[in-house]
């Protein structure tokens, strides 16, 4: 029997490492996305292009694939870090999870995975380690991002009584080469690496590399149980140890200014507002300040005891990023050093 990964978001940063990682499998892969892209022209990966807020677009990722085993990982998605309420966030997440669970649910797919995030894991005191939860309290998490993923993740465990045989992963902060649309954690990198960074912001959070979460996910496909939830986290990873890696590992200008959160917070909506106006995603807004002044201890010691999940060490992710952000040509040659990245 023929297996078959659909993936939708397979061209984000989570979706093209996966698709990347499947490449050396002999399954076939379609990827659903809403945009165009020749990412993996040449490869035999089938490119789906739809909304995944319209059940007619999803609907036609599923055809042909009569008798074959089917295995969905639902990547596609909103990462929203913007404290205004936004109703696309809300379709795209939550709406967009439903269409692809009941069509996911009408042609008996054998997996299905769905990549929701620790932000939608009720919050614990401060020192306390989170875990995994038995479903979702979207009424006690922070912002709407959490509160969507919440929501979709609570229709999934719902779909699995109704003979979905699903699993939810919940990666951390994901990091790692990549991110062609430049994600908020990559923005910060390349900023440091054109020297446009002259602080810091107190507070840290837990990072993951995004070729760890996609491993996990292959894992979970093969190993998850039925109905449960497994956290994909790497390590707590303040700000300023993440820049000063970065110094150590390129021997650029050290950041030794660091800006407490009762100055900068007060600035936030400011700075959203220049970021939109600029059309750049932002850095700092108010909910990533909270994010990273939250308790941010999660335990991957289910996804490595059930799964074999394990997360490579951080410094190695970082010295991967730069490079990539540097072939990528994202940094100009005036900004790099001549000195090759130290490990």
């Amino acid at each position: 029997m023929k297996t078959v990964y659909l993936i939708t978001g397979g061209f984000g940063h989570l979706g093209s490492n996966l698709v990347s990682m499947l490449l050396d499998t002999d399954a076939e892969i379609r990827v659903f996305d809403v945009s165009e892209s020749k990412e993996f022209a040449g490869t035999g990966v089938r490119l789906v292009t739809g909304d995944i807020r319209k059940e007619e677009d999803v609907k036609r990722l599923f055809e042909g694939l009569e008798g074959c085993r089917i295995n969905v990982i639902h990547c596609a998605g909103i990462v929203s870090i913007a404290s205004r309420y936004d109703q696309n966030v809300y379709d795209v997440n939550v709406i967009g999870t439903k269409n692809l669970v009941e069509a996911s649910l009408a042609h008996h797919v054998s997996r299905f995975i769905y990549v929701s995030s620790v932000h939608a894991i009720t919050e614990k005191q401060a020192g306390e380690v989170m875990s995994e939860i038995p479903f979702y309290e979207p009424d006690k998490v922070y912002g709407l991002y959490a509160k969507t993923k919440a929501e979709a993740g609570n229709y999934v465990l719902q779909a699995v009584g109704r003979g979905l045989n699903a699993s939810i992963v919940n990666p951390s902060g994901m990091i790692g080469p990549g991110d062609s649309k430049i994600g908020h954690t990559t923005r910060l990198i390349v900023d440091y690496l054109r020297r446009r960074l002259t602080s810091g912001v107190r507070g840290g959070y837990d990072f993951v590399d995004v070729r760890d979460v996609c491993r996990g996910i292959l894992q979970c496909v093969e190993k998850g149980e039925c109905g449960e939830s497994y956290i994909l986290s790497g390590r707590f990873v303040t700000v300023k140890e993440l820049l000063d890696t970065l110094h150590e590992l390129t021997g650029q200008r050290k950041i030794r200014s660091y800006l407490p959160m009762w100055f900068i917070r007060p600035l936030a909506p400011l700075a959203e507002l220049y970021y939109k106006l600029v059309h750049t995603k932002p850095l700092f807004t108010r909910y990533s300040l909270y994010t990273l002044r939250s308790n941010a201890l999660f335990s991957h010691e289910k996804a490595t005891r059930k799964l074999g999940y394990v997360p490579r060490d951080f410094r190695d992710t970082l010295c991967d990023t730069v490079k990539w952000v540097r072939d990528a040509g994202l940094v100009p040659l005036r900004h790099r050093r001549k000195a090759a990245l130290s490990h």
